[in-house]
């Protein structure tokens, strides 16, 4: 209850110390997009998704409910106003740094985080996705929500252990979930091998690839790119395939057929779908012929 009288407190504060946006800032200032960038500057241990799925409410909201995600061991919190030190009294749960961090405007030096930090991928794929929305509506790839669920104060909840190999990738169906708690199915970025420029170019351009300037190691399988938001691995093809000899085609279609199905069980087996990306339509239609199974695309970017 008290952390309630906290939260009313600086919902208060927080509409008497913003004035309304003009008309033409009312999508740079989205309280959600404000509220995604804000937390960008934290360290969460669980990538972000508590604040993905909270971003829509007040700031003060959303830290009630994820102050748990926080890695508070690289926080430190100062109180210069001394407010903080009163609000938080018999609120032990929580404490001065919650009060600190949930204030409508976090004064510069109150919160300081220790060491760099890197935005956690489900943050960073919603911010993405604001981008692209802006953009261009019509192209914009959803963000990841779902259906709030009854809200509870910090005080109450307990912090929920995270399945390991998750750390990459956002919210994922139960059975994919099981799949990669295996180690070998938790997504390692990795350096490219070779030195390819042209098709380390092309991987690197998959459109959404979670890993560019990386490959990306998946149950013992380097593979050249991952679509973090969709689940997709990648293999990439730069031959120059329509200018090889029959007799060389038909040799490269059966090694590449067999490589790309052996790859493909490799992701699938990981819940992983598996995608192949090609130089031109020749080549993608060759593949089919041998396995109309396998998804080739053309890569336009490359």
């Amino acid at each position: 209850m008290y952390a309630r009288a906290c939260i009313a407190l600086l919902l208060i504060l927080s509409a008497c110390a913003t004035s309304g946006p003009s008309p033409g800032e009312a999508v740079a200032r989205s309280p959600r997009n404000a509220n995604l960038q804000r937390a960008a500057a934290l360290p969460w241990t669980d990538e972000g998704r508590c604040v993905v799925q909270e971003a829509s409410h007040p700031w003060p909201e959303v830290v009630e409910q994820c102050f748990h995600a926080l890695d508070q061991e690289r926080l430190r919190f100062r109180d210069p106003t001394g407010r903080c030190a009163v609000a938080s009294a018999g609120a032990a749960a929580m404490g001065i740094g919650f009060c600190v961090l949930a204030a409508p405007e976090i004064i510069v030096g109150a919160v300081i985080v220790v060491g760099v930090v890197v935005v956690g991928i489900a943050i960073k794929e919603a911010l993405d996705a604001y981008e692209l929305k802006r953009a261009d509506p019509e192209d914009a790839v959803p963000v990841l929500e779902t259906k709030p669920a009854p809200r509870e104060s910090v005080a109450e909840r307990r912090p929920k252990p995270q399945p390991a190999g998750q750390d990459w990738l956002p919210p994922m169906p139960p059975d994919a979930r099981e799949r990669e708690r295996r180690p070998e199915c938790k997504p390692i970025p990795v350096p490219h091998l070779g030195g390819d420029v042209l098709h380390n170019m092309c991987a690197d351009r998959v459109p959404r690839n979670g890993f560019p300037g990386s490959d990306v190691l998946v149950n013992g399988k380097r593979f050249d790119a991952l679509q973090l938001h969709a689940r997709v691995l990648w293999e990439v093809k730069t031959d120059n395939f329509d200018t090889y000899t029959a007799d060389l085609q038909r040799i490269v279609l059966e090694k590449q057929v067999r490589e790309l199905q052996r790859e493909r069980a490799l992701a699938l087996a990981c819940g992983f779908e598996f995608r192949v990306g090609v130089r031109s339509a020749a080549h993608k239609f060759a593949l089919g012929l041998l396995d109309e199974t396998l998804e080739v695309v053309v890569m336009d970017w490359c």
